[in-house]
């Protein structure tokens, strides 16, 4: 198994490419489509550093993973696929995401779980190339958030489940999210052996730093700031709520989540020829 981060540093993300020696098949997980919020211009300068990689190796791509439905980033997924081929996959639990934030923009009728490839279901193995790979619903940060197990390699790819140990882990605040549920996730991953290493989704370093992509199992378990293994489900649920009653609504929330429900489409041309964000008014307001 080899394993190739790329990181995104507008939006803090982490992608990977993760391929198999064997028969250079490979997978893209968790891409990034370059997004100008004040412009609304898109373009493919991140994405297109996947695509020269995966052509300079000679390999095959057969997935494009969402770990969850972003609210930080666009997923270039779409792009990606017209490029490279392959199917875009995430967990099933995406059809909560599609009845609750397609009645709040308004889009009911432009969305359908078909604009993925593949739904997975919990604990359905599927491979990529020779590397078995396991699905494991990760919940917390999202109802959809879906962790990828493997298990031979012993790596798994949590999305924004975990941070690095120093920054604890991902908000759970947003709709359907649950830092109780958010709390048996993470130590459903801490049954895996210890020198599992985790890949991780965000960072976000001192400009004279890299970022921190992986950690193992045993590091989180031990130095985790927010979900250390001695840290009780009531204290995580304190600490975490107090961390996200001080954060800012990510600034391309309503944009990524749209973007994203169509796996990486902005959806039906209006008369006009143009494609629109929907932006609801006093949506967080409390």
């Amino acid at each position: 198994m080899i394993v190739q981060h790329f990181y995104d540093k507008t939006t803090g993300t982490l992608s990977y490419v993760l391929s198999d020696p064997l028969t250079n098949l490979c997978a893209i997980i968790d891409s990034v489509m370059d997004y100008d919020l004040e412009s609304g211009q898109c373009a493919t300068q991140s994405a297109n550093k996947i695509i020269q990689y995966i052509q300079q190796k000679k390999l095959t791509v057969q997935w494009i993973l969402e770990t969850h439905i972003h609210a930080d980033h666009l997923s270039a997924a779409q792009y990606l696929k017209k490029q490279l081929g392959g199917k875009i996959a995430i967990g099933a639990n995406i059809q909560i995401i599609l009845d609750y934030w397609g009645k709040i923009f308004d889009i009911v009728d432009d969305l359908k779980p078909g604009n993925f490839d593949i739904l997975f279901k919990e604990g359905e193995i599927f491979k990529i190339g020779a590397l078995e790979v396991k699905v494991l619903y990760t919940p917390g940060h999202t109802p959809v958030c879906t962790s990828y197990l493997i298990k031979k390699e012993s790596a798994v790819f949590v999305g924004d489940t975990l941070f690095a140990p120093s920054r604890g882990t991902a908000r759970a605040d947003f709709p359907g999210g649950s830092a109780k549920i958010l709390y048996q996730s993470i130590h459903k991953l801490y049954q895996l052996v210890d020198n599992t290493r985790v890949y991780i989704c965000h960072d976000y370093p001192e400009s004279d730093q890299e970022p921190y992509f992986m950690a193992t199992i045993a590091e989180h378990k031990k130095n985790n700031s927010m979900v250390a293994e001695i840290i009780s489900e009531e204290d995580y649920i304190k600490i975490r709520n107090k961390r996200d009653n001080t954060l800012a609504v990510p600034k391309l929330i309503f944009p990524a989540i749209q973007y994203n429900m169509r796996a990486g489409d902005f959806g039906k041309r209006h008369q006009n020829g143009h494609q629109f964000f929907h932006i609801p008014i006093d949506f967080f307001k409390k």
